[in-house]
């Protein structure tokens, strides 16, 4: 792997950075998904470069703070500015360490560009309003400032673009960053960090600003203890968040949560089937089942089932399975030989529970964690292996026969993420979006339930977690509010009409 140098990287790499690189602790080995291969070593950080790194980043907070916002604007977009230039390279990374086919490791760096472009606008926007004041002579106003030292722990499963939406949008605010990437991901950490350094010093602003700790649970655990740590934003698992959450909030701290989702798309009677098929296709293939916004649940009207179901098989055995970064590929590997257990497992509960694979349930006899696209049929809404989130390429197909029943069945999983109906019915549509609709926290018609756009606000309810990353005013969540009260005259008038005389 020479062509990793255009990036950096050597046989063994320093997995920490605030300003210098370093690293003490354990030496991690990273595995290619496609054929389990060694692809290079990371030095993880130890829990005194944690402390280290901290204080340097908290100094660094203090430089960055009071540039102006479009001065931190035109940084960050100098950072997308030179990840553009490396986005065929770190795509390639992206292929080759998380398994992700080519266009979309590609795709996901684009997604980093494209926030950044979107903070740089942003940088001169934020802000709050001048409010009217009861009182004459005064001025209410809502002040906006940076939180301080936002803390970043990302998933294995978007190593890039989930580190872009928050770091983009944290920078803009004011707010320093510290990453911790999944440790099977940790050179696509380094590479991108790496991009970044090389433009905040050509700026002459501290590295610290946007640090770098690779490690596991331990480095994470401080970080969710560490009070110096003004947000955290987590994405991962549900159980993992959980305590995150709990630990977060024992200190009173602020947390950012992107979970798990089991997510649906409904077809009814009228939907355009030309729309469909691909639609749940891509949702529940694409990424090989590894978003967090995957297709897991297809309900289908009972009147159109078995169509779909026999369309939707014959566009399963079509799919281009092969090397992610082949560009014939439409389908890779799972990220490790623990998801391929994992696949194992939910598809052999499946038929305990009463399904019937209609097509795929095996691993492919081939090098790497690849498994086939699976589709199971026959259970009902409830069954408990349909309630689970499992992270691989099933679609669980169930029947309904009523908008309301199916409204219900999509909102009885314990997560929120993403949800899509296929109908051409405009007043079921709206009912879809209101108040007894889909509570999801991204609510689809006639479109998947992944390939969400940045300008929205991106995040899910219940134990999806609440959080909300990239657009819309998701900004407000990286800086605290103060309201300010500014008495211009020469009268005190005190709240509640009081008087002391």
């Amino acid at each position: 792997y020479a062509w990793l140098r255009e990036l950096g990287l050597e046989e063994e790499n320093p997995g920490v950075y605030n300003g210098r690189w370093g690293g003490s602790g354990e030496v991690v080995t990273t595995y290619c998904p496609a054929n389990n291969e060694p692809i290079a070593r990371v030095r993880q950080a130890s829990l005194e470069d944690y402390e280290e790194t901290v204080k340097k980043a908290k100094e660094a907070w203090k430089v960055w703070a009071d540039i102006p916002a479009p001065k931190r604007g035109e940084i960050v977009r100098q950072i997308g500015d030179a990840l553009r230039q490396k986005i065929k390279v770190l795509g390639s990374l992206v292929s080759l360490e998380m398994g992700k086919i080519f266009v979309e490791g590609v795709g996901e760096v684009q997604e980093y560009v494209d926030v950044c472009d979107y903070a740089v606008g942003l940088s001169r926007m934020i802000g709050g309003p001048i409010l009217p004041s009861e009182r004459p002579g005064h001025a209410l106003i809502e002040q906006w400032n940076p939180v301080g030292l936002v803390g970043i722990i990302t998933a294995f499963n978007f190593p890039v673009a989930v580190y872009g939406w928050n770091s983009a949008i944290a920078m803009i605010c004011g707010n320093a960053c510290l990453w911790k990437g999944a440790p099977t991901t940790s050179l696509i950490s380094v590479a991108v960090t790496k991009i970044i350094a090389k433009v905040l010093e050509d700026n002459k602003v501290p590295g610290a600003i946007c640090s770098l700790a690779c490690g596991g649970a331990e480095i994470g655990t401080a970080m969710a203890r560490d009070e110096r740590m003004d947000l955290l934003s987590f994405t991962g698992s549900t159980k993992v968040g959980k305590q995150v959450a709990l630990m977060v909030q024992e200190r009173f701290g602020r947390s950012l949560l992107e979970l798990g989702g089991n997510n649906a798309i409904i077809v009814f009677e009228d939907a355009d089937l030309n729309l469909v098929i691909p639609s749940a296709l891509f949702a529940a293939v694409g990424t090989a089942g590894q978003r967090c916004t995957t297709a897991r649940r297809l309900f289908l009207h009972e009147n159109i089932h078995d169509e779909v179901v026999a369309k939707l098989a014959k566009a399963y055995a079509q799919v281009r399975i092969g090397d992610p970064w082949d560009s014939d590929t439409l389908y890779g590997p799972l990220h490790t030989k623990e998801a391929v257990k994992m696949y194992l497992d939910a598809v052999e509960q499946a038929k305990q529970q009463g399904g019937s694979v209609v097509c795929g349930g095996k691993v492919i006899n081939r090098p790497g964690n690849y498994v086939e696209p699976t589709i199971v049929t026959g259970l009902p809404h409830n069954a408990p292996i349909v309630h689970t989130e499992t992270f691989a390429p099933i679609l669980y197909v169930l029947k309904f026969k009523v908008e309301e029943e199916v409204f219900t069945w999509n909102n009885e999983v314990k997560q929120g993420l993403s949800s899509s109906i296929f109908t051409k019915d405009l007043g079921r549509i709206f009912r879809w979006l209101g108040p007894k609709g889909s509570d999801c926290g991204i609510v689809n018609v006639n479109i998947p339930t992944s390939g969400a756009e940045i300008g929205g606000a991106f995040g899910g309810e219940k134990h999806t977690g609440g959080g909300r990353e990239s657009g819309s005013d998701s900004w407000k969540l990286y800086m605290r509010r103060s309201t300010c009260t500014i008495n211009y005259s020469k009268d005190l008038p005190l709240a509640q009409g009081i008087k002391f005389q």
